[in-house]
């Protein structure tokens, strides 16, 4: 029996619901990089924005949005003056905090920043 045959013979796996779920959401362009910024403290708008080059407001307000609907961020508004909108992540956010700290020491190793950009490669 050929490695095809026994591959058309067998039903590949299928992905996990749960992993599915996770790359929705945190797979979105900016959505690992705003979760990495609130691990490490609560952040205001302006903040997390000086603090991911690149992302506009409007995509950092739907980001932020889409986070505080999966449970991940809150939104706490400070009372002022001036009147500012701080964010910081949830309990469930907070929980990301290993899985974000291992895939940054795996991109270090095998995401040199050497290789062409996966943007490009999408784009």
């Amino acid at each position: 029996m050929t490695v095809e045959q026994k591959h058309e013979g067998a039903a590949c796996k299928r992905v996990d619901g749960g992993i599915t779920r996770v790359f929705q959401l945190l797979g979105k362009r900016w959505t690992g990089p705003i979760v990495a910024v609130l691990v490490a403290q609560p952040a205001h708008f302006a903040d997390l924005r000086r603090a991911i080059p690149g992302i506009s407001e409007r995509m950092l307000s739907d980001r932020l949005t889409e986070l505080g609907a999966a449970g991940l961020v809150i939104r706490e508004v400070d009372g002022g003056p001036p009147l500012r909108v701080c964010y910081r992540l949830t309990e469930a956010g907070a929980a990301l905090e290993p899985a974000l700290r291992e895939l940054g020491r795996w991109a270090e190793r095998h995401l040199p920043e050497s290789r062409p950009s996966l943007e490009a490669d999408a784009g």
